[in-house]
């Protein structure tokens, strides 16, 4: 009897320090990625603010993308120390995306091979951006998103069977663009949230924010990935497009810049779901 006593406090024990260290990683993930929710918002609610100048003949020179968006931070008070935050909040995101791809997401299907792939890719998304923000925030400028798009894409082409890759690659990108759009009209970020205790006002706010922000974002990808597969079918470089750019096209079409305009306000309107998202994401 005494034994087996024994063996219940050590088992008592062992139970509560894996509770404590189940805890201990459960905060870490919820921290590392509601940083990185609210450092990605403010990119998209900067970069909206710039793309609605742009089509109204402003800008200040600036391009409405992510360096554009950091020269817009730099002009603040704290500035240095705001790109700091912004750079750091991205690593944040990577982390929070590797931890999806090694352990799984949150939710029912967290664990399927698909889910952690999408996760996987997108922690080499944040971790490029992130490199991009702590190297300009230490001093290291860079090219803006246009001359890396034409860049890489010239890389990309000089490869054997690149064209075919950069091809690939575009249609990638304009079918995630199409995918974003058409699972935020149809209101799939809702199963990721936890809103028990909100409003339906603040139920009605979000929504609104998920849907016009993710058909906007959707858009930019779609549209930029249409412009990778034209430089592949032309074998031109120089065809392919970044963020600038491709929010510049917009104005460019029969609307003219009101397009523009409702796309660079959608985008300011994905960054405030994303801070929503940072409030009432399950994770």
């Amino acid at each position: 009897m005494a034994g087996v006593s024994g063996m219940s406090g050590v088992g008592r024990v062992t139970a509560r320090k894996g509770a404590r260290s189940a805890s201990r990683g459960g905060t870490l993930r919820e921290v590392t990625a509601r940083s990185g929710l609210v450092a990605r918002g403010v990119l998209y609610v900067l970069i909206g603010i710039l793309a609605v100048r742009v089509a109204f003949g402003g800008g200040g020179g600036r391009e409405a993308d992510r360096q554009g968006a950091l020269y817009e931070l730099a002009d603040k008070p704290f500035g240095s120390v705001l790109i700091w935050a912004v750079g750091i909040g991205l690593v944040c995101m990577v982390l929070w995306r590797l931890s999806e791809a090694v352990f799984g997401a949150a939710g029912p299907d967290g664990d399927k091979p698909s889910k952690r792939l999408v996760s996987a890719g997108r922690c080499v998304f944040y971790a490029t951006a992130a490199f991009s923000v702590l190297a300009f925030a230490a001093g290291g400028g860079g090219h803006s998103g246009d001359e890396q798009s034409r860049d890489m894409t010239a890389k990309a082409l000089g490869l054997p069977a690149g064209q075919w890759l950069v091809g690939a690659a575009g249609i990638g990108i304009a079918v995630a663009g199409v995918v974003i759009a058409v699972q935020a009209a149809r209101c799939r970020f809702r199963k990721h949230l936890a809103m028990g205790g909100a409003s339906k006002g603040s139920r009605k706010a979000v929504d609104f924010l998920g849907v016009s922000g993710g058909l906007a974002r959707g858009a930019v990808f779609a549209t930029a990935g249409g412009f990778v597969v034209y430089a592949a079918l032309r074998y031109d470089p120089g065809q392919a497009k970044g963020l600038d750019d491709t929010l510049r096209a917009f104005a460019g079409t029969p609307a003219g810049p009101w397009l523009l305009v409702a796309v660079a306000v959608g985008l300011v309107l994905f960054g405030a779901f994303s801070w929503a998202m940072a409030r009432w994401r399950e994770v």
